[in-house]
């Protein structure tokens, strides 16, 4: 387990950087997640504008204004911010040792904040400045759905972390309430679904002040979706983020399966789940006392298959809402399937005793069949061939 990336480079490459401490190996999934799925939204979104499913809207926007107070505050908070905690990580003493701890601390280099903070606003003024015109112009811009793709993700982040953040601390609701700040600041502890829901009522709601059409939106999300939560469970399998299956005792029935796909201890796991490795010393010392199945590796294999089917039968659906639909259904078998194996916090009380994910991965499955069924009855545009 690499539970950043400065052991990742030393395991791989042989060489240390303890800057890449600060880069929880989560995190930068995450963030690879959010790269690359913005690619392939802007290439989904291209190809439906270029079918006449999706059209530009006019924007007026004025030119050739000096920067204002918001802009260089807003440029000077993210450079202190910066030079406050990235750049002082390394000059103060310690810090590096505990990455998360220095971050979500009040330590950091005042001096260096000011300055960056200075610098980054100092830039935003030059660069309005150069634009400057004595008098700026109102002008009608003309913004294509591709065009609004960072203001999606944007949205899809930061409504994504808060509510798989309320959906976790709702289904541990007992351990919120030991450390209601804790467990609000910490890293760790996200839902999957909770994200999945309030970052798309978040998109929906942008979508319709747009005037983007929410049908062709979600279809062209449906694939991505799929993309981006595979390369997120990377991280959650990389790390050891504590996001792995119930014990596993039973002999590897498999000849052809390394026992590491059967069942695995997360070793150096980020949370320090487990007992002591032997031998091992450093922050991350720790292992699971009896072997799992390693449940993110499993959801990563069947998510990248789902994926590439959304995406290879994407053009040959013409009818608008149903390739969602098909998301929804094959999202509700596979979070299902895979919660039987995970651990996870289950409602004793409720027949079956389910667990929050598989109620939600069973709206979500009935949901995708209406979805497809009643789909061909809206009405749209009939696409070209691309």
């Amino acid at each position: 387990m690499y539970p950043n990336l400065y052991y990742a480079f030393k395991d791989l490459f042989g060489f240390e950087l303890s800057g890449l401490k600060l880069v929880n190996t989560f995190g930068f999934f995450v963030a690879l997640c959010f790269i690359i799925s913005a690619w392939v939204l802007t290439l989904e979104l291209k190809r439906k504008q270029q079918q006449g499913l999706l059209s530009s809207t006019e924007e007026k926007l004025v030119i050739g204004a000096p920067a204002s107070l918001s802009e260089l505050f807003i440029n000077f908070l993210l450079g202190f911010i910066f030079g406050y905690k990235i750049i002082g990580a390394f000059l103060i003493p310690d810090a590096l040792n505990d990455p998360q701890a220095f971050i979500l601390s009040g330590r950091g280099s005042l001096p260096l904040g000011l300055l960056v903070g200075l610098i980054f606003g100092g830039l935003k003024w030059y660069e309005k400045n150069k634009q400057k015109l004595e008098k700026p112009e109102e002008r009608m811009v003309r913004i294509w759905p591709q065009d609004r793709v960072s203001d999606l993700l944007i949205y899809a982040a930061g409504f994504g972390f808060l509510g798989a953040k309320i959906f976790h601390n709702l289904e541990n609701w007992g351990d919120f309430m030991k450390d209601p700040m804790g467990a609000l600041i910490s890293f760790s502890g996200l839902t999957f679904y909770g994200g999945l829901i309030c970052a798309g009522a978040a998109i929906m709601l942008y979508a319709r002040r747009i005037k983007l059409p929410i049908v062709h939106l979600v279809d062209a999300f449906a694939p991505v979706l799929m993309l981006g939560y595979a390369i997120g469970r990377i991280g959650c399998q990389v790390s050891g983020d504590g996001d792995w299956g119930i014990v596993n005792l039973k002999r590897n029935p498999f000849s052809w399966m390394p026992d590491w796909l059967w069942s695995y201890q997360y070793p150096h796991n980020v949370i320090a789940e487990g007992i002591p490795i032997p031998g091992c010393t450093g922050p991350y010392c720790n292992q699971l006392l009896q072997p799992v199945y390693p449940t993110a590796l499993y959801e990563v294999i069947m998510c990248f298959s789902i994926f590439f089917i959304l995406w290879s039968i994407r053009k040959k659906i013409k009818v608008p809402g149903r390739l969602f639909g098909i998301y929804l259904i094959f999202n509700g078998i596979e979070r299902f399937a895979i919660e039987s194996i995970r651990v996870n916090t289950r409602y004793e009380s409720l027949p079956f005793k389910p667990t929050q994910a598989q109620i939600i991965s069973v709206i979500l499955f009935f949901a995708g069949i209406v979805l497809v069924i009643l789909s061909k009855k809206w009405k749209s545009k009939q696409p070209l061939e691309a």
